[in-house]
């Protein structure tokens, strides 16, 4: 099955209200929390690390500043919030000089990517490429792949990256509802993340976030894929 990580974020931004749906959630089968590294000051943002990692979680940082400065701030902001995984941003020469030497497992966004809410652009052979080429850098330990942002067939984007890469691969951004979790769990990939769906109640209609999160695990749990992984 692939790995479901639950974003406590909704359009592309950490949520005021994390520390609540943490304990709301407390207890679930979750392997993985994560947050953005926009939404809230620098100092909550340390402290939801603590407290994710206090419940036996992993903690994941999604990088999507828009500006160089901005991201390579956030990345070397991760080093201070002790996360496990340091997700996107689109310059990976600089950050994984800025991680080296840490335990930070880096993925970095392959493609060329745009805007905020983060959309992925180009084409299949371009964001592959990408993907291969970042697989090869020191210190990248797998890719963010901004699956369901893709303008073009995401099907054939996702069989294509994970046909050439060995690194785990997660689906980002879109993923919302039960349809496209068991087609990326079909097609192999090593997890994906799940944010705004939750918030805005994409899978139990007018149910708790709780129930949400309840409902992407079966799903999850009921795909019969096997990730790849290192």
């Amino acid at each position: 099955m692939a790995e479901f990580i639950f974003m406590l974020t909704h359009n592309d931004c950490t949520v005021a209200d994390a520390f609540a749906v943490l304990k709301e959630v407390h207890g679930l089968d979750l392997r993985f929390i994560g947050f953005k590294d926009i939404g809230l000051p620098f100092h909550r943002l340390k402290e939801l690390a603590m407290a994710i990692h206090a419940a036996g979680q992993e903690v994941m940082m999604e990088v999507v500043s828009v500006d160089k400065e901005d991201e390579l701030r956030s990345v070397k902001a991760a080093l201070d919030l002790n996360v496990d995984y340091l997700l996107g941003g689109t310059h990976a020469g600089e950050a994984t000089s800025i991680i080296r030497g840490t335990r930070i497992r880096y993925c970095p966004f392959p493609g060329r990517v745009i805007g905020h809410p983060s959309l992925l652009r180009g084409t299949t052979a371009e964001i592959v490429e990408s993907g291969r080429v970042l697989e090869g850098m020191p210190g990248v330990y797998g890719l963010d792949l901004l699956a369901y942002r893709y303008a073009g067939d995401v099907e054939e984007l996702v069989r294509s990256i994970l046909a050439t890469v060995t690194v785990p691969v997660i689906a980002a951004g879109s993923v919302d509802s039960g349809e496209k979790i068991r087609r990326l769990t079909e097609l192999g990939v090593w997890g994906f993340t799940v944010g705004s769906a939750i918030f805005e109640r994409r899978f139990v209609e007018g149910g708790s976030i709780r129930r949400q999160l309840e409902a992407v695990l079966a799903t999850a749990g009921a795909g019969a894929a096997h990730p790849k992984t290192r």
